[in-house]
């Protein structure tokens, strides 16, 4: 029989010879504030179709700026023209429209107000807002770089949206909307509690209704996209994430597995419309949590029968997707005790040893890339090819409880195509919001 003793000598030789082989193949970084020459190392990734970077946390500095650099060097170097990321369409189609230059476009204290507002209000998004909007000025519009989300929470503003479109171009066909789309008014402010109500039955769904209404709108999509091809594809977006959402808050106590796997194929197959409609020459950068854009198959939550926007680019795209992973030991983030608690400031913990985390703090680089693709990288992803534990913080952090709550089971080389390697990090800087009257919380998990 092995004893613990056997065992941890064991993890700690392992531990070791894999930190060597990271000290040995990984690059170190510049700060992500120097950008040209921080992106310039990812370069290598720019004959992908589809770039997807991660991050451990919904609120460390590092891993906004360092999307940025990169993001930044692919649109500028290598003809990248859609950046997604992990969050609501409406919000974000207010953004699209200020870096576009486009009528009613804005970045302001309204925009991505509601909890968790620090995701996307904060100073480091802000300035690659910026940068966008500069970046932009003086292009033609079609060859602008374009700014969406791709979440699906946004039920009661995306209605709101759908219902405002047909007010201006059929209002017709927006007296019919109000009255499909007045089957879910009870739950507009609070959509979990639909799916707690259709779960105890004697009600029924808004299933019908939604589809019309979408099916509705692609039947006279020649004749509104006439008028107004982006305002049209804005409004059908929208009115495919009513039909989504409807479908995840109707599902959502049925079991993680479904709701999830719901939520990624929505967030994918908006990915797949964007690249469809910006055409041939289409090239887009993703940002979400490693938990959507690493690939599912390797990890526990893949093993349990759930996949995600990453493993579906994989499928898609070959090697077409890059898959960026981000990792921290230590230092502060900005997340909530529990879902919609006050955003504080927190201390990270120093990571497991039995982590990944733990064994690239091991290697003694503060800050590299790795790139578990290279040719020569065979022994590296040898030495990480053994399952290890790996953290994910969300907008909730309960390091209390963080073996738990934070961590699980992967096969790193496996998950992603390179790892980005910040050993201390800092939190986000929070920029103010003024939430509108009425806007729901409506995000029910953390990642």
């Amino acid at each position: 029989m092995v004893d613990a003793t056997t065992t941890e000598r064991s993890r700690t030789r392992h531990t070791d010879e894999a930190a060597s082989w990271i000290r040995d193949k990984c690059e170190s970084l510049p700060p992500p504030e120097k950008a040209d020459a921080f992106g310039a190392l990812f370069d290598r990734f720019s004959d992908a179709r589809v770039v997807l970077l991660g991050e451990a946390t919904h609120g460390t500095a590092e891993f906004y700026r360092a999307r940025a650099a990169v993001t930044r060097r692919l649109v500028e170097k290598h003809g990248f023209n859609i950046v997604a990321v992990e969050a609501d369409w409406p919000d974000a189609a207010r953004v699209d429209r200020h870096v576009r230059h486009r009528p009613s476009g804005r970045y302001d204290a309204e925009t991505f107000a509601r909890f968790p507002s620090w995701m996307w209000r904060n100073r480091e998004f802000a300035d690659f807002v910026e940068w966008l909007l500069s970046h932009n000025r003086g292009l033609p519009e079609a060859r602008r770089a374009e700014f969406r989300g791709i979440d699906v929470y946004s039920l009661d503003s995306s209605i709101e949206a759908v219902i405002g479109y047909l007010d201006r171009v059929d209002p017709e066909a927006a007296k019919k909307a109000r009255e499909r789309y007045g089957c879910l008014t009870p739950w507009q402010g609070e959509p979990a509690h639909y799916g707690r109500a259709m779960l105890r039955g004697g009600r029924d769904t808004c299933e019908d209704a939604v589809v019309a209404q979408l099916q509705e709108m692609l039947e006279h999509r020649l004749d509104y996209a006439a008028r107004d091809g982006e305002d049209f594809f804005d409004a059908a977006q929208n009115a495919s994430i009513v039909r989504a959402a409807e479908h995840y808050y109707r599902i959502l106590y049925h079991g993680s597995t479904e709701s999830w796997n719901l939520r990624d194929r929505h967030m994918f197959d908006t990915l797949r419309a964007l690249l469809a409609r910006r055409g041939p020459e289409a090239k887009a950068v993703i940002w979400a949590h490693n938990s959507h854009i690493g690939n599912a198959a390797a990890t526990a939550m893949g093993w349990q029968g759930e996949f995600n926007i990453g493993e579906l680019c994989r499928t898609a795209f070959g090697d077409g997707a890059a898959l960026i992973g981000f990792g921290t030991d230590r230092g502060t983030v900005a997340a909530a005790d529990d879902w919609g608690a006050p955003m504080r400031i927190m201390n990270i913990n120093p990571s497991r040893p039995d982590s990944y985390e733990h064994v690239f703090r091991k290697s003694g680089i503060t800050s590299s890339l790795t790139d578990l693709r290279a040719p020569a990288g065979r022994e590296l992803r040898d030495a990480l090819s053994s399952p290890r534990l790996e953290r994910a913080i969300g907008v909730v952090y309960r390091p209390e409880s963080e073996l738990y709550s934070h961590y699980f089971e992967a096969v790193l080389p496996e998950q992603f195509d390179a790892f980005v390697w910040f050993e201390d990090t800092r939190a986000v800087t929070p920029l103010p919001t003024e939430r509108p009257h009425g806007v729901p919380e409506t995000y029910p998990f953390g990642v």
